[in-house]
């Protein structure tokens, strides 16, 4: 693991532009388990002019690869496990350490928010899923990296950028994030 964040994409437009952290198949990078992306064009749009961007993806960075088997949580919505969902190998270890470790480059970095994929098991806030270990019952719970946010950085802002359908939402979470991490403040894109 590299001690530096990936390059951090910027408009060049802005003087003192906020610092945000975002899953970067939300900015079209083809990072998914399946090699694709989920490319949000509001969010690389005119109004993010005030933005410096930190992308970043928990599973390929991790190491486990493009493309990859699928994962979901398994266990608790209190102790999530992230497994491969066919193989069940479990990589939560894995998965933790790298994200306590971009935490801390992040926060060394100045980001001050987090837009991040929806229903994703390692950065999902909303629509994600823990089974139970017979895969039987089901409850809703946080992906691992907001899990940890929430736990570790409960000031930070947080919301699902693939879910922004509009300009006026990014902006309200820009203004959220500049203006001092509002604590408690979760977003979603149905602002």
């Amino acid at each position: 693991m590299s001690d530096c964040p990936p390059a951090p994409i910027r408009n060049p437009a802005y003087a003192s532009p906020v610092r945000v952290a975002i899953s970067a198949c939300l900015l079209g990078a083809q990072v998914r388990y399946d090699g694709g992306h989920k490319h949000n064009p509001l969010l690389s749009g005119l109004w993010a002019r005030d933005v410096l961007y930190f992308p970043f993806c928990p599973e390929s960075e991790c190491g486990l690869g493009i493309p990859r088997e699928p994962m979901h949580l398994v266990g608790t919505a209190e102790q999530p496990r992230i497994c491969t969902r066919y193989s069940s190998i479990d990589h939560s270890h894995r998965l933790r350490l790298w994200c306590r470790h971009r935490l801390r480059t992040h926060q060394a970095a100045g980001v001050a928010g987090y837009l991040l994929k929806s229903r994703s098991p390692s950065c999902g806030m909303t629509q994600v899923t823990v089974w139970s270990e017979q895969e039987q019952q089901h409850h809703p719970a946080l992906g691992i990296l907001p899990g940890l946010l929430r736990a570790h950085h409960p000031h930070l802002p947080l919301a699902e950028g693939d879910l922004f359908t509009q300009a006026e939402s990014l902006r309200h979470f820009v203004k959220i994030a500049r203006e001092g991490n509002t604590p408690g403040v979760a977003l979603t894109g149905s602002l």
